[in-house]
């Protein structure tokens, strides 16, 4: 079994923007080519770890582990279980929209897909890495694109909404690399090796644990966004173009979830035994009715699919807060299936935008009739958003219930409805731009082409597949986040025989 296809996955991008920084400036359609040409074989390399993925064991598979600065026991380290390798497909595939979703992109060609592709490569390696100081190298990494390629090709307000994006992160990321220092010290000889962090959890004192967990949480909250520490996002995305809206809804959020999983759960188990109610389940549940409520009241099209996020985010935090088989499974399918449903959303967006350079929704009216295939789509990623029976995140949003009803049922029927508010949000802002009377002023703007229809086609395929047989993305995830339920459920009621209760529940038969 090949151990450095992770390797060419993260650093494949690299080199792309590297040849991308070569080609002549004005070249933009080879520009743009050379960037799809090496954002496509990650994709590849993605499905064959799909078909090779061993599904029967909780572990690191895929290892690369070499040493880099060996005098203080850093080392190149990446791997996938259970947790990441979603994530690591969710990336690829999105990313590959995203180049060309950029197709349209004019201004400082070469500078933005170089960029791009940086940005790609620093995702795909914070979930791809195992060593502590590895992660935050990728997880800083990914900042600096990002704040450009929103600070540059951004709208009018773009400087402002770079800074404060980047501010924001800046100060989780001072958190967490506090906590990752006190980690290291704490071991043993000093280690940054995750695994051995996660080996050691028993060593930590809880005043130690509870520290940590707290600086590690809002610096990952911030990047979920958890409230209060949202308000950076919805500017981020009125002002990033389209396709940095689709990378920043569809992948960056995850990092924030993926983290806790990642880090606070393994290594932190009994701090998270803790604080899993107050920080995650409480505040997962103000997300989810917080955001629909603001949702509701927008008029940008885009800042309304921007809110959207911050609640259905919060069906991630819930899941993972109730810390059964059924709710951790279901909010990790939900980082995928929000990922897919949320990227269609912005392209959608996007598409309107282009051809009207307005998003205000109160400023369109009857888009169905001259724009009906448009129409279509749309009328599909709303339906999926809403968590309609058939498609893709009804299947998640219904496990991290039936994990809620089984600890918690007050929170989980107060979760529960925001499904109506959703609903609202969604019928009422379909009925102010698709139904009615068509405006005038719009009779002649085109239909969805040719190119935008494939930025949207795989997302729909998977939407309508994982929504009548979610079992592909459950059987990848089910045995790694068992087991790491187990563990912290261990940490929290004393031991080896919690573990193997834990461990022997299962969602997939």
């Amino acid at each position: 079994m090949p151990t450095n296809v992770l390797t060419w996955m993260i650093f494949l991008p690299v080199v792309g923007a590297g040849v991308v920084l070569c080609l002549p400036r004005n070249a933009h359609g080879l520009i743009k080519s050379v960037a799809a040409a090496f954002t496509g074989p990650p994709l590849l390399l993605a499905w064959w770890l799909f078909e090779h993925f061993d599904r029967t064991t909780p572990g690191m598979q895929f290892v690369t582990k070499v040493p880099w600065i060996p005098s203080f026991n850093i080392e190149y380290y990446v791997g996938v279980d259970g947790i990441s390798i979603t994530m690591v497909l969710l990336t690829a595939l999105i990313s590959t929209i995203c180049i060309v979703a950029s197709w349209g992109i004019e201004k400082a060609v070469k500078a933005y897909f170089a960029l791009f592709l940086v940005l790609d490569a620093a995702m795909m390696g914070v979930f791809c890495a195992l060593d502590f100081f590895l992660f935050f190298v990728f997880w800083e990494v990914m900042l600096l694109p990002m704040y450009f390629l929103i600070g540059i090709w951004g709208g009018p307000r773009r400087e402002y909404a770079a800074i404060k994006f980047f501010l924001y992160t800046m100060a989780g990321s001072v958190l967490m690399l506090i906590a990752m220092l006190a980690l290291y010290f704490h071991n043993e000889p000093n280690t940054f090796d995750m695994l051995k962090l996660a080996a050691n959890a028993s060593s930590y004192s809880t005043t130690f644990q509870h520290i940590a967990w707290i600086a590690l949480f809002i610096g990952f909250a911030i990047k979920i966004p958890a409230f209060p520490f949202h308000t950076w996002l919805p500017d981020a995305h009125v002002e990033a173009p389209t396709a940095i809206s689709v990378i920043l809804a569809g992948v960056l959020l995850k990092m924030g979830t993926y983290g806790i999983l990642r880090i606070n759960y393994a290594i932190l188990p009994q701090a998270t035994m803790d604080y899993a109610f107050w920080c995650l389940l409480a505040l997962g549940t103000w997300n989810i009715v917080y955001g629909a409520l603001c949702a509701m009241a927008q008029k940008d099209f885009k800042k309304l699919i921007a809110y959207s996020s911050i609640s259905h985010m919060g069906y991630v935090m819930f899941g993972m807060a109730t810390l059964t088989a059924e709710g951790i499974n279901g909010a990790v399918l939900q980082m995928f299936n929000h990922g897919t449903v949320t990227a269609m959303l912005f392209l959608l967006v996007g598409v309107i935008y282009d051809r009207a350079h307005h998003r205000d929704i109160d400023g369109f009216g009857g888009l169905a009739s001259i724009m009906p295939f448009y129409t279509g789509w749309t009328a599909l990623a709303f339906f999926a958003a809403m968590g309609l029976p058939g498609l893709s995140a009804f299947i998640s949003e219904v496990l991290v219930l039936l994990g809620g009803w089984q600890r918690y049922p007050a929170l989980t029927a107060v979760s529960a409805s925001a499904v109506v508010l959703t609903a609202g949000y969604m019928l009422w802002t379909m009925q102010r731009i698709y139904l009615g009377k068509p405006n005038e002023k719009y009779a002649n703007l085109p239909d969805i082409n040719l190119r935008e229809v494939l930025t949207l086609l795989p997302l729909g395929i998977i939407v309508i597949v994982l929504g009548v047989y979610p079992h592909p993305i459950l059987d990848l995830i089910n045995v790694s986040l068992v087991h790491l339920n187990g563990v912290v459920l261990a940490a929290g009621h004393g031991g080896a025989n919690a573990l193997a209760a834990a461990s022997a529940s299962t969602v997939i038969p």
